[in-house]
C-alpha cells in the first residue's frame, strides 16, 4: 500500500473495515502502530449499498471490499477509538467483569432450577442461596430425602460443630418440616446430589472472582484524572464509573460535551 500510494503520489493511505467482533483488533493496532489511521464503515451500511452495484444483496468475499472501498472514499466512515495504557487495562477489566457476572448469573439461574425441580420447599427456609447455614446443610445433605435422614438433631450438630452462631433447633425443625412435606423429584438422585454440588462450587469460583475484578477495577480507577468528580456525582458508583471510562476512555479527547452525546446515542434533535 505504500508503495501504491508513492507511485500515484498520495501521502495517506485510509485502511477501513467493518468492525465485526474482536477480528479488527490486532490488525487495526498494527496499522495504527505504522502510521495509519483505520476506519470504521458501517455494517448497516455496507449491507445497503452493496445493492447499488448490482441491484443483489448477495455477500461475497469480492463485492464486500469494493463496497467497503466505494463508502471510505465517500468519507462514509468513523475513526475507532482504539485505547492505550491505563485506559487499555479498564476496558479489558470490565469486559472480564461483564463476562464474569453474566458467567455468575446463568449459574444462579441453574440453581433455581434444580431447587425448582428437587426442592422448591427450600427458598421457604433460605431466600439467599448463599447463607452460610444452608450451605453447610446441603453440603452434607442435598436432596429432602438426606435431609430428613439427618432429622432436626443431625442438623443442628452440623451448626455447632462448625460453631455457627445465628441458628438453632427453630430453624432446624423448619428445614426438615420442608425436606418431609417436599413435593421434588425423587428421579435420579446421585446425579442431582452432582449437579448441586458442581453449581454451588461454580458460585463460589465466580463471586470470589467478581470481587477479585472489582478490587482490581478500583485500584485501577484511581489513576484516572478527576475520578473522584465522577464518584461524587450522586447516584453513581463505582461499576457505573467503570463502564463509563471503560468505553469513552480518556475525556480529553473531546473537544465539546455534544461530541460525548454523540458517541452516546442522546444527541438531541428536533422533531417538528
Amino acid at each position: 500500500m505504500e508503495k501504491l500510494a508513492e507511485k500515484h503520489g498520495r501521502t495517506a493511505v485510509i485502511p477501513g473495515m467493518e468492525p465485526t467482533g474482536h477480528y479488527w483488533f490486532a490488525l487495526g493496532k498494527f496499522l495504527q502502530d505504522n502510521g495509519m489511521k483505520p476506519v470504521h464503515v458501517n455494517p448497516h451500511h455496507v449491507k445497503k449499498s452493496k445493492e447499488l452495484d448490482d441491484n443483489n444483496p448477495t455477500k461475497n468475499d469480492r463485492k464486500d471490499p469494493k463496497t467497503i472501498a466505494a463508502l471510505v472514499n465517500e468519507g462514509r466512515f468513523s475513526y475507532p477509538y482504539i485505547p492505550t495504557g491505563i485506559y487499555a487495562e479498564i476496558r479489558s477489566l470490565s469486559n472480564l467483569r461483564f463476562q464474569t457476572q453474566e458467567e455468575l448469573t446463568r449459574v444462579k439461574n441453574r440453581l433455581a432450577r434444580w431447587f425448582s425441580i428437587y426442592f422448591p420447599e427450600y427458598k421457604d427456609v433460605y431466600r439467599d442461596l448463599k447463607a452460610v447455614s444452608g450451605r453447610m446443610v446441603l453440603k452434607a445433605a442435598p436432596l429432602p430425602e438426606d435431609i430428613r435422614k439427618l432429622g432436626a438433631e443431625g442438623v443442628n450438630r452440623i451448626w455447632r460443630d462448625a460453631k455457627l452462631r445465628g441458628t438453632g433447633m427453630k430453624r432446624a425443625k423448619k428445614l426438615v418440616s420442608a425436606a418431609e412435606h417436599s413435593i421434588g423429584s425423587k428421579e435420579a438422585p446421585e446425579a442431582a446430589r452432582m449437579e448441586l454440588k458442581n453449581l454451588l462450587d461454580d458460585m463460589d469460583v465466580y463471586t470470589s472472582r467478581l470481587e477479585g475484578l472489582l478490587g482490581n477495577i478500583e485500584e485501577k480507577l484511581k489513576e484516572i484524572p478527576h475520578i473522584d468528580n465522577l464518584l461524587a456525582i450522586r447516584g453513581i458508583g463505582m461499576v457505573t464509573v467503570n463502564g463509563f471510562i471503560a468505553e469513552v476512555g480518556d475525556i480529553g479527547r473531546f473537544d465539546s460535551p455534544k461530541q460525548l452525546q454523540k458517541l452516546a446515542g442522546y444527541a438531541i434533535v428536533a422533531n417538528e
